[in-house]
């Protein structure tokens, strides 16, 4: 045996899996449908609810590089389209109801998806978990703080947004090459793309209400793409990925 063959092979680092919150750990896209139905009764004199979504979406577009993602942006939005249609005119009382519904979508529990805390207990101390969420700090922090999912996690990250260079950025201050990384998530913008380009590996998780913002063409020939119907399926994925890289 040669001095080289001697040295013990060094350990590989563990596994860093991030997970997406919204519409992946626990329900959320379902109450912003909610409270656009309660918008669009408030102004159903003014537009009907197919143009006022349309109108909402494009002032929520706009505004994202100012307000960024998250429910008080999405309130603001509300307003400003709401006085678009008014032309300037809307009254008091119907702005105070707007951000009462804006108030209400920041008070409602916290609804854990399926196996959402099961497999964040079976993953726990077998790989580096880091929750990676996009959004208002505040908002972000309480649920995650109502889930009670908290502990099971090794880092927290809530981001203003999630691109390539966001998550090369996490992966750096986590000591892990990119490789070495598997994110799982429902948006395939933001939890998907952007991982792999950075050479991760991600899992997808389709949800039933996905925001359009967040629609992107599945990568279904990226060898590092997986997608499973919900969060019970990705630990068998995860155990090949880390034997694999």
């Amino acid at each position: 045996m040669t001095a080289r063959e001697a040295l013990p092979r060094a350990e590989a680092s563990p596994l860093l899996v991030g997970f997406d919150a919204d519409d992946t750990l626990w329900q959320n896209e379902q109450f912003y449908r909610l409270t656009e139905e309660a918008f669009a009764a408030l102004l159903a004199d003014h537009c009907d609810a197919a143009d006022l979504s349309a109108r909402l979406l494009a002032a929520e577009r706009r505004n994202l590089a100012l307000y960024g993602f998250g429910i008080k942006g999405f309130t603001l939005s509300m307003i400003e389209t709401a006085l678009e249609l008014t032309d300037g005119t809307l009254p008091g009382h119907v702005v105070g109801r707007i951000l009462e519904i804006g108030r209400e979508m920041l008070r409602h529990p916290v609804d854990l998806l399926p196996a959402a805390r099961e497999t964040l207990e079976a993953l726990a101390g077998r790989y580096r978990l880091v929750l990676i969420t996009k959004g208002d700090l505040f908002d972000q922090e309480r649920k995650l703080a109502a889930s009670g999912l908290g502990p099971f996690f090794d880092g927290i990250e809530i981001v203003s947004d999630k691109t390539d260079a966001t998550y090369r950025g996490i992966f750096a201050r986590h000591g892990v090459d990119a490789r070495r990384c598997v994110m799982i998530g429902n948006s395939l913008k933001s939890d998907i793309l952007p991982v792999l380009a950075c050479g991760g590996s991600a899992i997808f998780i389709p949800h039933d209400l996905t925001w359009v913002h967040e629609h992107a063409e599945a990568p279904v020939d990226e060898p590092r793409f997986f997608q499973v119907a919900d969060l019970s399926a990705v630990q068998d994925i995860l155990a090949a990925i880390d034997r694999k890289v």
